[in-house]
């Protein structure tokens, strides 16, 4: 059972850290976030196109890391940001290159990242987008987050997006609860392709129906897509 009281003072922390990051002197390079000017709007080809370039690159052994490619969700994606403001939180799983390029991070920054062999922890505090590459890894600190705002008086959101598998986790469950029950600004965004690695995620857990597909919850957005890419990697070159 989770220290919840323990988990929320160290995310609270991390939200005034982060807090005085983004209003110190440093700022990143190009267009400063939250300045009121509006995020670059992406349509899906160009989504599309980006994550078919990064393929190229891993392809061509140009990227020493892991990747975890996006294709055949880019609608839904772009409908969910259609929600999501300047100061708003997004919170991403290891992938997570269309979150970055929908929350206005330049694409040339985020292909340099992956290309350093960060495609699974792309994290840009100064767009607020974080990403960790550990299963459940974001969902409690995207509850600390909005338990700090909440305290703060702020009008943030924070959009944590997760995997079918991940959903299906006593941390998902938990952390969706408390949300829930304490009516923070979090919204959990689940995107179902199925998998569960290399695995069908319904016949991983006997059922023919996930916990929230189908669910009208004012705090979770659930969807389906396919992808023509494998759970890692771009399909020529051997992945876990």
């Amino acid at each position: 059972m989770m220290n919840w009281r323990l988990l929320a003072k160290k995310q609270l922390v991390l939200h005034e850290i982060t807090k005085n990051t983004l209003t110190s002197e440093v700022k990143p390079t190009g267009v400063a976030p939250f300045s009121g000017n509006a995020i670059r709007e992406w349509n899906p080809e160009e989504l599309i196109a980006f994550e078919d370039d990064i393929a190229v690159e891993f392809n061509f052994r140009r990227i020493k890391a892991p990747v975890h490619l996006y294709y055949g969700n880019e609608h839904e994606i772009i409908k969910v940001f259609k929600r999501v403001r300047p100061d708003d939180w997004v919170l991403c799983s290891w992938r997570s290159h269309y979150q970055c390029l929908l929350k206005g991070v330049p694409s040339e920054e985020v292909k340099s990242e992956i290309m350093a062999g960060n495609s699974i922890t792309l994290n840009f505090p100064q767009y607020r987008v974080l990403s960790s590459a550990i299963v459940t890894g974001v969902l409690p600190i995207a509850v600390g987050l909005g338990l700090g705002i909440k305290r703060d008086g702020g009008s943030e959101r924070v959009w944590c997006f997760l995997g079918d598998m991940t959903s299906e986790t006593g941390s998902a469950h938990e952390c969706i609860k408390y949300v829930r029950n304490h009516q923070l600004p979090v919204h959990f965004v689940i995107e179902d392709n199925g998998k569960s690695v290399c695995t069908n995620t319904r016949q991983v857990w006997a059922t023919d129906m996930l916990t929230y597909e189908g669910v009208n919850d004012p705090y979770i957005t659930f969807y389906q897509y396919q992808s023509k890419y494998p759970h890692a990697g771009a399909g020529q070159r051997v992945q876990f």
